[in-house]
């Protein structure tokens, strides 16, 4: 019989890649867990990840009034998602969602979501910039498609300027 391999899985998932900063995000957005987000094992479930990713986006562009889910002439299609795990979470912690945009393109836009601890004095209204590392980071490619006819459409001059807001550049 082989030799069976041990793996430590905290440092397989957080030694090949440096984690971001709460700094490094220009939008935050402060999410409450709730209850039903644990799973068994008690801790967040992955897929409310994703939940809290898509909360983010959406929440930013209807703050900045440039989604307009009913009657909007584009939608956002996701085409690629993608989470990297650091630590748990779990209910009651708050989280601190910061967003940033990667690239735009003609119609096509790249989320970057990182997720950090809130902190004892962060509040809905006004978030302390620390300087935590994420607890996970993960990211939405969406593209932007006529309402009716689902084909790829340009970005909306309002929505491109909202999102050029939060561009991170290199």
């Amino acid at each position: 019989m082989g030799r069976r391999a041990t793996v430590d899985c905290y440092n397989v998932m957080t030694s090949r890649t440096e984690r971001s900063l709460r700094s490094d995000y220009p939008h935050l957005h402060l999410i409450t867990t709730r209850w039903h987000d644990n799973d068994v094992y008690g801790h967040v479930n992955n897929v409310q990840y994703y939940a809290f990713f898509d909360t983010t986006v959406n929440h930013f562009l209807l703050e900045n009034n440039v989604l307009d889910f009913e009657r909007g002439e584009v939608i956002g299609l996701v085409v690629e998602t993608g989470c990297r795990y650091f630590a748990p979470i779990s209910f009651p912690e708050r989280v601190i969602a910061g967003l940033r945009v990667a690239s735009i393109g003609n119609s096509s836009v790249r989320y970057e979501i990182g997720l950090f601890r809130a902190e004892a004095g962060d509040a809905f209204d006004d978030f302390a910039v620390g300087q935590e590392r994420a607890i996970a980071e993960g990211h939405f490619v969406h593209v932007y498609v006529d309402r009716h006819q689902r084909r790829p459409k340009s970005l909306p001059q309002a929505l491109r300027q909202v999102l050029d807001s939060i561009l991170i550049r290199s």
